[in-house]
C-alpha cells in the first residue's frame, strides 16, 4: 500500500481537556470491530458503536421507539411491547418511502445521542480518546464532531474470503454489498489514518499502536 496514506494529513492531536475522537470506518469486513476492540481492550479508549446507540432509543419510553409507533402502529411491536426489527424491516425494506421515514425518525435522533454521549465522556475525563464506529460515518454527516477519521483498509479480495468464511456469504452476495458502499478511492479521500487490516492481528495492533502515538495518545 502506498505509504502516503500511512500518516496523518492533520497536525498532531494534542492533550487537551478536550478529548479527542477518532472516527473508525471501512467496508464491509474490513475488521472495523477488530480496531474497536484493540482500541477500548489494549489502549483504554471509550467506544461508541451507532447501531448499538440506534438499539438502544429503539426499546420503550426512548425517542425513537415513541416516533416508530407514531408512524408505523403498534403491529411492528412484539408480545412484550419492543418493537420486532424483523416485522418493521419487512414493512420499509418493502415500501422506499417507509424506510426513508425510518431513516429520517432514527438518524437525527442517533446523531444527538452521540453527541450527548461523546460530551458525557469528555467531562468524566477518564479516557484518552473516543473511538465512534458508524456505518455511514463519512455519508451520515459525522466528521464534523470527528477529530480524526481512521479507515479500517483491506483489500477487495480478502474481504471477499473473510465475508466467505466467516459469515457464509457467497462471493456474489459480498460483492453486491461491498458495491453499495463508498469506493475505497472515497475512503482514501476522506482519511486522515489508514490502518491495514490484511495482515494478522500483531501487525493491525501496531499499526494502530503507531497512529495512536503519532497523535499523542499512546506513549
Amino acid at each position: 500500500m502506498n505509504e502516503e496514506y500511512m500518516t496523518s494529513k492533520k497536525p498532531p492531536l494534542k492533550k487537551e481537556s478536550t478529548i479527542p475522537v477518532l472516527g473508525i470506518t471501512g467496508g464491509v469486513g474490513s475488521g472495523k470491530s477488530e480496531v474497536m476492540n484493540m482500541l477500548h481492550d489494549e489502549f483504554g479508549g471509550a467506544l461508541i458503536l451507532a447501531d448499538l446507540v440506534g438499539h438502544d432509543l429503539m426499546q420503550p419510553g426512548e425517542i425513537s421507539y415513541e416516533q416508530i409507533l407514531a408512524r408505523f402502529g403498534r403491529q411492528i411491536l412484539d408480545e412484550k411491547g419492543n418493537i420486532d426489527r424483523k416485522s418493521l424491516g419487512a414493512v420499509v425494506f418493502a415500501d422506499p418511502e417507509a424506510l426513508k421515514d425510518l431513516n429520517q425518525i432514527t438518524h437525527p435522533n442517533i446523531h444527538a445521542e452521540i453527541v450527548r454521549r461523546i460530551e458525557a465522556f469528555r467531562q468524566e475525563g477518564q479516557v484518552p480518546f473516543i473511538a465512534l464506529e458508524a456505518a455511514l460515518l463519512i455519508e451520515g454527516g459525522y466528521e464534523d464532531i470527528l477529530d480524526q477519521l481512521w479507515y479500517v483498509h483491506v483489500s477487495e479480495e480478502n474481504r471477499i474470503k473473510r465475508l466467505m468464511e466467516g459469515r457464509g456469504y457467497t462471493r456474489e452476495k459480498s460483492l453486491s454489498i461491498m458495491r453499495q458502499q463508498l469506493s475505497e478511492e472515497e475512503f482514501f479521500r476522506h482519511a486522515d489514518v489508514i490502518i491495514d487490516n490484511n495482515g494478522s492481528l500483531d501487525e493491525t495492533r501496531e499499526s494502530v499502536k503507531d497512529a495512536l502515538y503519532d497523535k499523542g495518545l499512546y506513549i
